[in-house]
């Protein structure tokens, strides 16, 4: 387990002291655990090939293929396999939902790649697993040997926001400071973690934030720039996942002085501009 939660002082200086091998996930698995090393058979040309065959497979609606080519690469520690088998079983997609079985497959990845250079091709797929790992050790999973275990999950969490600069991980971390979750509630953190997220386009980190700004919980109170993250959440969201966005927006909207409005649209035609 982590043992080592730096925060340095600023929105962008991110400390982490552990060694990779602090990450590797102790436990028993199920009997349907991927085993790394299995045997070669001759029915892909390498671990590569393996792989391009199960996406071809996976995106001409051939599912089956997909799991048996994309198992074969698995088995020889093909990250993207790892990690593309983890979200089907998460989302029964094109297989029977199993989240032990998912949670399985991303810690194959914790425990093998968790030293992935962020500047590497597989560093999002790694990421990526840790941020599911840190969800199920939020949760737990029924019936399993994977129990709730949120100290875990704060670890899962830091480690892809920080070393990875994941945000749907510094999004979640962020929940957990708001909460008091796993670790001592602090709106300050917690808008140092959503703002991080924002300003990658993570649009529920910009409602969450700008609400915190606007209503000044534990932050000084920004209304002007607590409607612009607002707004560009209200902008990306998906009417049908995302109403309570909407609705925060317009409440902030509705109650705002019309100077806290024109601020606010000055504020994020700087921030377009400047993205761009």
């Amino acid at each position: 387990m982590l043992t080592s939660r730096v925060l340095a002082c600023g929105l962008g200086a991110l400390v982490f002291a552990a060694t990779p091998a602090a990450l590797a996930l102790d436990g028993p698995r199920s009997a349907a655990a991927p085993v790394i090393g299995a045997s070669p058979t001759d029915a892909f040309k390498s671990v590569r090939d393996a792989f391009k065959i199960g996406i071809r497979d996976y995106n001409a609606g051939d599912k089956v293929g997909a799991v048996r080519a994309l198992e074969y690469a698995a088995t020889q520690g093909h990250t993207m396999a790892l990690w593309k088998l983890g979200r089907m079983y998460a989302e029964g997609d094109g297989v029977g939902h199993d989240d032990l079985k998912a949670f399985e497959y991303f810690s194959k990845i914790a425990d093998q790649y968790a030293d992935e250079s962020p500047a590497s091709a597989n560093a999002r797929f790694v990421s990526s697993a840790f941020v599911a790992l840190g969800g199920y050790f939020l949760e737990g999973i029924s019936g399993s040997y994977v129990k709730r275990d949120v100290s875990r999950a704060v670890d899962m969490f830091y480690y892809a926001a920080s070393y990875y600069g994941d945000p749907d991980a510094q999004y979640g971390l962020a929940r957990l400071y708001l909460e008091g979750l796993g670790v001592e509630k602090d709106s300050r953190q917690a808008a140092r973690w959503l703002h991080l997220s924002a300003e990658k386009g993570h649009h529920a980190a910009q409602a969450l934030l700008g609400n915190l700004l606007i209503l000044g919980d534990g932050v000084p109170r920004q209304g002007a720039r607590g409607l612009m993250w607002l707004t560009m959440a209200r902008e990306a969201a998906d009417p049908q996942k995302d109403s309570w966005i909407i609705d925060l927006h317009d409440k902030a909207f509705s109650s705002a002085s019309e100077s806290d409005r024109q601020a606010a649209l000055a504020y994020m035609q700087q921030y377009l501009s400047k993205h761009r």
